[in-house]
């Protein structure tokens, strides 16, 4: 679905069509839920946060303005009601480490495979999702937003308010900590 065919479905559901809605959603959902899950970490929590996100997107949807795509227009608010969720989160008395490790016992949640042409080994989705977790949050942001959710450069720059330039220099800087991170995983391995 282009940006031309999203915008007609927003008309659509502004003119009263609210069941074509269902169409956006259904194109976005899981982008906007690999979106949450990088940023909540818990799969539980991400599947909640990216239902709130639709239904937030179609409450306001009379203030998409067209002047970014639908894609990078969800994105922001996902990426803001995931950042409102963790203030909250912070806010809230925490949990002691036992408990963490306890409710969190496979380590943070694994990475689901992009490709079913390239299917992900379980050891592999381990290492990356170790590597990823111990990135910069801006870094594993950028990164999911790119190699996960599949964003174009414009889209990343859209949403994250920042230049295309920005944008190439934060993957490759992220690009560049996920290597050495990932060299200190493997150990004497070569990445």
């Amino acid at each position: 679905m282009d940006a031309s065919d999203e915008g007609k479905i927003v008309q659509s559901v502004l003119s009263g069509d609210k069941e074509s809605y269902a169409d956006l959603v259904r194109e976005h959902q899981e982008k906007i839920r690999r979106v949450c899950l990088l940023i909540l970490r818990n799969p539980a929590e991400a599947d909640d946060a990216a239902q709130d996100v639709f239904v937030k997107a179609y409450e306001s949807l009379s203030r998409f303005r067209g002047q970014s795509s639908f894609a990078t227009w969800l994105y922001r608010i996902a990426h803001n009601h995931c950042m409102d969720m963790l203030r909250q989160k912070t806010r809230r008395k925490t949990d002691s480490w036992d408990a963490l490790l306890e409710n969190h016992p496979e380590g943070s949640p694994a990475l689901p495979s992009t490709s079913e042409k390239n299917p992900v080994s379980e050891e592999d989705r381990e290492l990356v999702s170790n590597v990823l977790s111990s990135l910069r949050r801006e870094h594993r942001e950028i990164l999911m937003l790119r190699e996960v959710g599949g964003f174009t450069y414009d889209e990343i720059a859209s949403s994250l308010e920042c230049s295309l330039d920005a944008v190439k220099a934060r993957l490759r800087r992220a690009r560049l900590e996920m290597m050495e991170k990932a060299r200190h995983f493997l150990g004497s391995k070569i990445v």
